[in-house]
């Protein structure tokens, strides 16, 4: 077993978040009077931290982001967050990860507070033996900072053991500023292209696929 420690992203690794993420978008842009796109549209804010997507997607001034944030978290806390599914396969392949003997931490840019509600909601909290978030006053938001508090709170040292799974760039560049194993999924909200360019070390296409990969090659 080489990768005995895997550190997994949420937002399009785990849960398929797009509804819960894209309405809460839509509600804080409308509440500023701001056109809101389709929800389809609202597919690449899925991944990055909010201050990013606000800021690089739609233009908003720093002051502007924090005030969209507030108001996106008003209609995320109480109905957004449960607007998500988790994807097929991803509970299979957590609890047979967690039966090899790994350790499987969370690492997301989600605040921490509402990720925890998620894989509570999911009954998946189990299988993590620490669950890391950005914070709510932004402190913490980028998603090297999160890779590196989860190192760092749940015991990880063996950087060359460590690996990251997720479906964004952010997920890909993080772990490697970390200085762990970069594993892209297809199955998310990011595509080949983006996970080849941040420099992925592998490629999945499933959630069988990435099971297969960690218990073959991994």
């Amino acid at each position: 077993m080489k990768y005995k420690n895997i550190l997994f992203d949420l937002d399009g690794t785990i849960a398929e978040s797009l509804t819960s993420v894209a309405r809460s978008i839509q509600y804080a842009l409308r509440k500023m009077g701001m056109e809101a796109p389709e929800e389809e549209e609202l597919r690449i804010c899925i991944g990055p931290p909010l201050q990013y997507s606000f800021s690089h997607f739609f233009g908003l001034s720093e002051g502007d982001c924090a005030t969209a944030i507030k108001i996106y978290r008003e209609y995320y806390s109480e109905k957004g967050i449960f607007e998500s599914g988790m994807y097929p396969g991803i509970r299979k392949c957590l609890r047979g990860l967690h039966e090899d003997g790994r350790k499987l931490v969370l690492a997301t840019s989600k605040p921490e507070i509402y990720a925890r509600r998620i894989t509570e909601h999911f009954g998946i909290s189990k299988y993590f033996s620490f669950e890391a978030g950005a914070t709510m006053d932004s402190t913490r938001n980028s998603k090297s900072d999160v890779i590196l508090y989860a190192l760092r709170e749940s015991g990880i040292t063996d950087l060359s053991s460590t690996a990251m799974v997720g479906d964004r760039d952010h997920d890909i560049l993080g772990a490697k500023a970390a200085g762990i194993f970069p594993v892209g999924v297809l199955y998310g909200y990011g595509d080949r292209e983006e996970l080849e360019k941040a420099g992925a070390g592998a490629i999945v296409d499933t959630t069988d696929a990435l099971l297969d990969w960690f218990r073959n090659r991994g």
